[in-house]
Parts: C-alpha cells; sequence; structure tokens
C-alpha cells in the first residue's frame, strides 16, 4: 500500500505519516513547508519506506509512482496562517485539490479530503450534523479557509460524480497535541504557551462561547478507518465534549499549576459562538469516537511544550 500524504509534515500530517509507517505503508510525504516543519518529520527521514517531497500542489506535481490512497492535509489549518498566506491558502484548496484528484483519477486511488467544522460558519444548529449546510459569511474575514474548503468539498464530489473517483470527505473539528506550532494562534496553544511563562490568559469576548476539542491521536484513527472504509461523507470527526473557553482557560490553568491572571478582550469578527460535532455518522458507520480524554490530551500537549519549547 502507497500512501501520499499531501501536507505531512505538518501538524496533523505528520502524526498521519507517523501511524501509516506503522501500519506498514509506504509514505510519500508532500509539503511545501509553508507552515510545515522539517522536524515534524525527522525521525522518518531515515525510515525506507517514507520518502519526502518538496512541493507546492498548487503546480504541476512531480513524477510519482502509482499510488492507493491519497490523503489531501495541504492547507494552513489556523486563524494566524491562513490570514498571513490568505492566497496561498485558497489556491491550495482549489488548484492543489484538483491536481490531488486528477492523480487520483490516473491511479485509481482513494482520496481523503480534511475538510474543517469551519463550513458551519457561526452555527445555528447545534450540535452540528453533516446536513446542515453552514451559516458563513463568503467575505468576512475567515472567509479565505471557509469558502476555500467549501470549494474543496464541492470539486470533490463533482469528481467523483464526473471522474468516478473514490473519494471521501473529513470535517474535521478542533484538534490539539504534540507538534502545534506554539504560535499558531489556535486557543490551546496560545493558553498553554501563555501558562508557561506566567502570561496572562487571554479570552476573548465573557469565554461562554463553547468549542469541542479531539486528540490527534484519535483524529488519525478516523482518518485512517475513513479511508479504509466506502463512505464518501462528509463525515464529522470531533470530540463531541463542549468546554466554554473560560472553563478550558481554567482548566489548562490548573493543569500547568501556573499563576497566570485572566484577561478578555473583545470578540474577532465571525468568531462561532458554538461548536460541537455530531459524530453518529462516524460512530455507526466507522464504530468510531475518540477514546483520549480533554485532561489526558491536554495534560500530553503541556508536557510536550515544557519539553520542546
Amino acid at each position: 500500500m502507497i500512501s501520499l500524504v499531501a501536507g505531512g509534515a505538518g501538524f496533523v500530517g505528520s502524526h498521519l505519516c507517523d501511524r501509516l509507517i506503522a501500519d506498514g505503508n509506504d509514505v510519500i510525504c508532500l509539503d511545501n513547508l509553508i507552515t510545515g516543519r522539517c522536524e515534524n518529520i525527522e525521525a522518518l527521514t531515515a525510515h525506507p519506506r517514507f520518502t519526502f517531497v518538496s512541493h507546492n500542489i498548487i503546480d504541476d506535481l512531480p513524477s510519482l509512482p502509482r499510488v492507493d490512497r491519497i490523503f489531501h492535509l495541504a492547507s494552513p489549518a489556523s486563524p494566524r496562517a491562513y490570514q498571513l498566506y490568505p492566497i496561498e491558502t485558497m489556491r491550495a484548496n482549489s488548484e492543489g485539490t484538483r491536481r490531488l484528484l486528477e492523480l487520483a483519477a490516473r491511479d485509481g486511488a482513494r482520496f481523503v479530503y480534511t475538510s474543517t467544522s469551519e463550513v458551519y460558519g457561526d452555527p445555528l444548529q447545534h450540535p452540528q450534523r453533516e446536513d446542515y449546510w453552514g451559516n458563513v459569511n463568503p467575505v468576512g474575514p475567515r472567509s479565505m479557509y471557509d469558502e476555500a474548503k467549501r470549494n474543496g468539498e464541492a470539486l470533490i464530489v463533482t469528481y467523483a460524480e464526473a471522474r468516478s473517483i473514490n473519494t471521501a470527505i473529513a470535517r474535521i473539528f478542533n484538534t490539539y497535541g504534540p507538534r502545534m506550532r506554539p504560535d499558531d494562534g489556535r486557543i490551546i496553544s496560545n493558553f498553554i504557551t501563555q501558562c508557561l511563562r506566567g502570561d496572562a490568559l487571554t479570552v476573548h469576548g465573557d469565554g461562554s462561547q463553547t468549542r469541542s476539542f479531539q486528540y490527534v491521536d484519535d483524529l488519525i484513527t478516523g482518518l485512517i478507518l475513513l479511508a479504509e472504509s466506502t463512505s464518501r461523507g462528509p463525515m464529522n470527526l470531533g470530540n463531541p465534549e463542549e468546554y466554554t473557553v473560560l472553563a478550558l482557560a481554567q482548566l489548562i490553568r490548573d493543569l500547568t499549576q501556573s499563576r497566570s491572571s485572566i484577561v478578555f478582550e473583545p470578540l474577532p469578527t465571525d468568531d462561532p459562538q458554538q461548536r460541537r460535532p455530531d459524530i453518529g455518522l462516524a460512530t455507526r458507520t466507522l464504530e468510531w469516537q475518540p477514546t483520549v480524554s480533554v485532561r489526558d490530551g491536554l495534560q500530553r500537549t503541556i508536557d510536550y511544550y515544557r519539553d520542546n519549547h
């Protein structure tokens, strides 16, 4: 089994590469390292079944052997990253998606696309099911990511029907764990780094907005099960355990044994008020559900940050 992982040097992509190698796959990792890091795949580079190719998927793909599975994770994913690279984000999920779909058509490969809970926008349905069409601002400050992923989903459905490609769409909810960049601007990395430095914890709004957080190992299991299934999705992959932002800040402060204060700042534009997945489809179809509790996952992540930053 040869698996191509586009974006394989990123936070999630590198964990996927690890699991695929452990499962006996040959892995080709494509990444242009805009947000990915060589250190994430350093332990794999000497492995005989791992190949790294430095490449931007918006360009013509390099000569590649026939592949059995394609995992498309090649996109900036944190608000700070996709707002820093807005055009690159749009193109990775449009032109890049098209190029990888053409490769899937050439090889008859199973194609798995990592979409996002951001396609639901600031949802009016709670929890969010896959049949919800979302409440998205197409011209807002997050639109370069939200609409890029929605366009990617439309491309995949169109190619699947027109070219008979074996595709699947995963809608990923907030994911955290080791290898998250400490400066990526996401809520868990922000709170952990602030606590470890002794800085004040920055909570936007009054902290009553809710989020759901899944540990990266659970996500990787879900992605592989989806790849091995016949489901096309879209399929939510996330942890339905819901936290207010303020409660999360207090939990991380407790786990780090920090004395950091909490300060409140205005909510960013289009910041969702509620975010929680309905994972009934994944549970029924894949027999999948998260196994790592938020407390345990946060402790592992805190330990990683202490040891590496």
